[in-house]
C-alpha cells in the first residue's frame, strides 16, 4: 500500500449511502479506513481498504490501530424501529456519531462530512428531527476546518442487496412518489444514495466555507452523474 495516499476514515459503511460511498471512494488514489461495529464479509475489495472494529460508545473507539485522517466520512443512522427504543436511537444517531467525529478530530482530520437527514432541527417536537438536528449543532460545535452535512430527502437505493432490513415505509413512499417524481420540488424528491455519496466527496474537497448544510436539491444538483 502506498502510504502517501491521503487517508480518510468511513463510519456506517453498511449503510445505503456509506455502502455506495466507499465503492466511489475506492476508486480514487486514497487509503480508506473503514470504522465496522461487526465484522463485515460483503464489502467491496480494494487496493487501499483497511477496515477496523471499533466501539462506537466510546470516545477513542476503542482503539489506537486507526491511521491519521485528513478527513472523515461519518454516514451512520438508523431508525426507532430497527434501534428498538429512542434512547438506543439516539446512541447511534447522535452519541456515535460524534464520538467517530471528536477521534478523528484528535487524530488530525481537518474536514468531516456527516449525513443527517431532511428536516432536521434541534427545537423539532418530531424525535428523528430533534436528534438529527442536536446532532448538526453538535457537529458544528467541534469546528472543523470544513464540515460538510448532508440532508437528503428519502433515499432510494437497493437495501435487500446489502442484507438491510427492509424499510416498508420507506418501500411504500418510494412506490406512491415514483409516478409523480418529476412533480414533486427537488428539495423533497427522492435521492439516490450514489448521487448522496458522490455530493458528499466532491463537496469535502472543495473550498467553502466551515460549515456547509447540503439540502436534499443541492445534494441532487452537485451528485449528478
Amino acid at each position: 500500500m502506498n502510504q502517501r495516499q491521503p487517508c480518510v476514515w468511513l463510519a456506517g459503511a453498511t449503510g445505503l449511502v456509506g455502502r455506495t460511498l466507499l465503492t466511489q471512494l475506492l476508486g480514487n488514489p486514497v487509503q480508506v479506513e473503514v470504522l465496522l461495529r461487526r465484522s463485515i464479509t460483503d464489502l467491496p475489495a480494494g487496493q487501499g481498504l483497511q477496515l477496523h472494529l471499533v466501539d462506537f460508545s466510546k470516545a477513542d473507539l476503542g482503539t489506537t490501530a486507526l491511521s491519521p485522517p485528513q478527513a472523515v466520512y461519518i454516514c451512520l443512522g438508523s431508525t426507532i424501529a430497527a434501534a428498538g427504543s429512542q434512547a438506543a436511537f439516539r446512541a447511534v444517531d447522535l452519541d456515535a456519531v460524534l464520538n467517530v467525529a471528536r477521534a478523528a478530530q484528535v487524530a488530525g482530520a481537518r474536514r468531516c462530512a456527516v449525513v443527517s437527514a431532511l428536516g432536521a432541527d434541534a427545537t423539532s417536537k418530531v424525535f428523528y428531527n430533534r436528534v438529527k438536528g442536536e446532532m448538526e449543532e453538535a457537529m458544528a460545535a467541534l469546528r472543523f476546518e470544513r464540515l460538510v452535512i448532508a440532508r437528503p430527502s428519502l433515499l432510494a437505493g437497493e437495501r435487500a442487496r446489502l442484507g438491510q432490513a427492509k424499510r416498508s415505509g420507506e418501500a411504500w413512499a418510494l412506490r406512491l412518489t415514483e409516478p409523480f417524481r418529476a412533480l414533486i420540488p427537488a428539495k423533497w424528491r427522492p435521492v439516490q444514495a450514489e448521487v448522496v455519496a458522490r455530493a458528499l466527496i466532491l463537496a469535502i474537497d472543495q473550498d467553502g466555507p466551515a460549515l456547509q448544510v447540503l439540502e436534499s436539491n443541492h445534494l441532487q444538483t452537485l451528485g449528478a452523474p
